[in-house]
């Protein structure tokens, strides 16, 4: 058996699974996290912690938690830089020093259920051609309550959305918006090989999403895997997606995002035709989503002058298949403010 396979027997285990942990100044949580993953129903083979340049406890927390680790059979491998480079780049980082079939990606401040791993490692010795899977959590504040919902409800991931995935139809979800987030994400280490470099426009989970719907398997899972914590310094975080908060977000977008979204788009159409797995219909698909991206950032600032360009795209049906909100897009892309170029 390998390192950290004791008592996993009756889980009939094929894969082995690597955590990767990315952590940065994440004293106040981590040690509840870390206590997480040692308290698994399946525990990893070895956790990866790759830490972007702490200054406070961070690195003492893990040097405690990695002798306790060792005692359960777990390989801990921990990576350190003095200078910050980012939580796509520190991801990167994390999962390229993986060595197990499987990652599994965590954050520093959350807390894991006791079937996370289980529920990843079931998911792929169950099917061979599956890339990637994730699911839902539960959404908790600072102090660990919960806030009386979920993630999938919070981003508005809809059971049409979860049916369609699971029916082999996710690409053309993910193009719309990302709907997998990482701390939720587990993949075939091949995956990332096949997806690296992470572009930099990027996050991580998004990027990995993607490229699993166009080339292969991804499965999506309604079980709560996590609790997802919400606090001031979350790098990144959710929020309910009521139709006011849509609007306001819509309205007070930063300004050059249209021009984001056009060099995200255009990395994606560049690089899938590259990728081997990527059929013609979903590199054509890409190449019409960067278009409707680009014709998005060349709108002009007069807002009048704008209509044209939106009804025309809203003809052709683009708002429905690329925009993140749908025709909803149309309200941002006319009132929005524009990036001066």
């Amino acid at each position: 058996l390998p390192r950290g396979a004791r008592g996993r027997c009756e889980t009939h285990l094929i894969v082995t699974v690597s955590v990767a942990l990315c952590t940065f100044n994440g004293e106040a949580h981590l040690a509840g996290q870390l206590a997480s993953i040692l308290a698994q129903h399946t525990l990893p083979d070895e956790v990866v912690i790759s830490d972007d340049g702490s200054t406070d406890g961070t690195l003492a927390v893990i040097s405690t938690w990695s002798e306790k680790a060792d005692a359960a059979g777990i390989a801990t491998r921990v990576l350190t830089r003095e200078t910050p480079v980012g939580v796509t780049a520190n991801f990167a980082s994390a999962i390229a020093a993986c060595r197990c079939d499987v990652v599994v990606l965590c954050d520093q401040d959350d807390l894991w259920h006791r079937g996370r791993v289980s529920v990843a490692v079931d998911a792929f010795n169950a099917d061979p051609a599956l890339l990637l899977q994730h699911g839902d959590a539960r959404l908790v504040d600072a102090g660990g309550d919960p806030l009386g919902t979920t993630l999938f409800a919070a981003l508005g991931v809809t059971a049409d959305d979860r049916a369609a995935i699971n029916a082999g139809r996710g690409f053309a979800r993910y193009l719309r918006r990302n709907l997998a987030t990482g701390a939720t994400l587990a993949f075939r280490r091949t995956l990332f090989d096949t997806a690296a470099p992470l572009p930099a426009e990027w996050v991580h989970d998004e990027w990995l999403a993607i490229v699993a719907a166009a080339t292969g398997a991804v499965a999506v899972t309604d079980e709560v895997l996590i609790d997802y914590r919400q606090h001031d310094s979350n790098q990144i975080g959710v929020a309910a997606a009521t139709l006011a908060y849509r609007v306001k977000r819509m309205l007070g977008s930063p300004v050059d995002r249209n021009h984001l979204l056009a060099r995200r788009a255009a990395i994606l159409a560049a690089r899938l035709p590259q990728i081997a797995g990527v059929t013609a219909a979903t590199a054509t698909s890409a190449r019409n989503k960067a278009r409707f991206e680009e014709s998005r950032a060349a709108l002009p600032q007069l807002r009048v002058a704008r209509i044209p360009g939106i009804l025309q795209a809203a003809r052709g049906g683009a708002y429905v298949r690329f925009a993140s909100q749908g025709r909803l897009d149309m309200v941002r892309d006319l009132f929005g403010r524009r990036a001066a170029r």
